[in-house]
């Protein structure tokens, strides 16, 4: 006699799972523009209405720099031999001065919102993925050792070492919100700072890498590289868990920016090129139609509410979601 219990189990399972699959959203437009490099495109954001500057380079081979006029529909796009290796980071002061950072300690900075920039070197020399300029007169930058160590730098405005402080764990990005008060995020860490760097605070979250910030005031949206969203109103007093990465039952994302328009429209990208959105504020998460399979490293909001998403192999598109 046959027995047709495992079989039926099996069948249901695999039938529910079929009819449970949500179809994916789809984008009224997408538009890939010409940005006049292959090289990855690392970070990407508005400085005005219509000025937009991208961050790019080879790792470790070269620096470029990639700057719009016109609300970022058309490109051009420079390299700097003099900082010969990718850029990462960037940030604007309270002075307008941009800058950008990167490997073994090369800054590039800007005093005409992009048009031209000048070369400069922290001198520990070390692999500098993101940066502020708090005040006028000091910045801060984060590096990481393949995620098992990481350091954050203070230099003043001739980028001399104010002092260092060394952790044992990754750091990936650093959000300084006015002069006093910023966030590190990295490996399975958030810290806050409210003295102006001197002191870093653990905050209760955990378990992701964690890869951008949103922050909108207190309220803050953050993902992680395994797929976790966190969110906080009250400046990172109690964080709530939207997504878990860890959650077997939910897709697999590699989650490296996130951005909100509002309180309840907000997108993230990944790195195998999916895009996501959610419309109730981050408690939820739909993919998109596939539209490359570049990894996406970073999102920009257009002023008419289009986005701009860059990442690798030198792709820029435009998005009307």
């Amino acid at each position: 006699m046959l027995k047709w219990g495992p079989f039926f189990l099996s069948f249901c399972f695999f039938l529910c799972a079929g009819s449970c699959k949500k179809d994916l959203l789809h984008l009224q437009k997408v538009q890939q523009l010409t940005s006049n490099t292959t090289t990855p495109i690392n970070n990407i954001r508005f400085i005005g209405a219509d000025i937009c500057i991208a961050a790019a380079g080879v790792k470790y081979q070269q620096s470029v720099v990639l700057r719009s006029a016109d609300g970022g529909y058309t490109w051009n796009s420079t390299s700097y031999p003099a900082a010969p290796k990718a850029m990462y980071g960037m940030c604007i002061s309270p002075s307008s001065t941009m800058y950008l950072c990167g490997i073994d300690g090369d800054v590039l900075y800007s005093k005409d919102s992009g048009k031209s920039w000048q070369f400069s070197r922290v001198n520990d020399w070390l692999y500098y993925i993101s940066m502020s300029f708090p005040t006028k007169d000091t910045g801060i930058l984060v590096n990481t050792i393949l995620q098992r160590q990481s350091t954050i730098t203070r230099i003043d405005s001739g980028f001399n070492i104010i002092d260092e402080q060394t952790f044992l764990f990754g750091l990936n990005n650093i959000y300084m919100v006015n002069a006093t008060t910023g966030y590190v995020i990295g490996y399975g860490t958030v810290m806050k700072t409210i003295d102006r760097g001197t002191t870093w605070l653990v905050q209760d979250v955990a378990n992701d890498n964690f890869m951008s910030m949103d922050i909108h005031g207190n309220e803050i949206w953050m993902c992680g590289y395994a797929g976790s969203v966190y969110h906080t109103t009250d400046g990172g007093v109690h964080w709530q868990r939207q997504r878990n990465g860890n959650d077997l039952t939910l897709p697999r994302y590699d989650l490296l920016d996130i951005k909100f328009k509002d309180e309840q429209n907000g997108w993230a990208v990944c790195d195998d090129g999916k895009m996501l959105h959610s419309d109730d504020g981050g408690n939820h998460w739909e993919e998109y139609d596939r539209f490359t399979t570049s990894a996406l490293r970073s999102i920009a909001i257009c002023p008419n509410n289009d986005l701009l998403v860059a990442g690798d192999n030198g792709s820029i598109f435009r998005i009307t979601p």
